[in-house]
């Protein structure tokens, strides 16, 4: 099999699901900080023909790490729900504050990544919620050699933080997929519920991402 042919047999699986939120078809990618979910949310968006990307890091404060439920339901979902475009500003995690406005129309699919794209206010919306299969620890190293000594504080406060989000509200139980890394690349299972194991997996062969 082909390396784009693979991923494209997801893509093609998650664009023929009913629409979730209006005329959208949202997928939820959720892992542990540091999994890979931007990467493979990145290359997912490609195999789809440049579906939009919605990053969790914009919705999210240094003050609100996972009580930003109410800003995406109301800039985000419920325009888009309604057919409207949506209209929000992503969070500025250097300057500490919002920045200019950012439209985003309905779109076909629409993927949202970020610890927390499963959580349960937002499962209903969600056409497909998969999850990054990285270890915590392994996914928190990761984070941690990406940003550097001068952030360790702040990832500190953070794997407190995700771990007590994902004591109270775990998203892998419900995941529809999956998503593993090995050398190759990308391999996920897919199936209802995923944990059970028992549908096929593909791999993509692009490599480790490194966020």
């Amino acid at each position: 099999m082909e390396p784009q042919q693979s991923l494209e047999s997801l893509a093609r699986e998650l664009a023929a699901l009913p629409p979730s939120l209006g005329p959208v078809r949202l997928i939820g990618i959720d892992g542990h900080a540091g999994s890979g979910k931007s990467t493979f949310a990145q290359r997912l968006a490609g195999a789809l023909g440049g579906a939009p990307v919605m990053h969790l890091d914009d919705v999210a404060t240094h003050e609100e790490l996972f009580a930003w439920w109410g800003r995406l339901r109301a800039q985000v979902l419920e325009p888009l729900a309604a057919g409207r475009a949506a209209h929000w500003a992503p969070y500025d995690w250097t300057e500490r504050r919002f920045g200019a406005e950012r439209v985003l129309e309905p779109a076909p699919v629409l993927l949202v990544e970020g610890v927390g794209a499963g959580r349960r206010v937002l499962r209903p919306h969600l056409a497909r919620l998969l999850w990054m299969e990285t270890p915590r620890e392994m996914s928190w190293g990761r984070g941690r050699n990406r940003d550097g000594h001068e952030l360790s504080d702040f990832w500190d406060g953070w794997e407190r933080a995700e771990r007590a989000h994902f004591s109270d509200d775990p998203s892998r139980p419900f995941a529809d997929t999956l998503v593993h890394q090995s050398g190759t690349g990308y391999e996920w299972t897919s199936g209802a519920p995923a944990t059970s194991g028992t549908a096929a997996s593909v791999t993509e062969r692009h490599g480790l991402p490194q966020a």
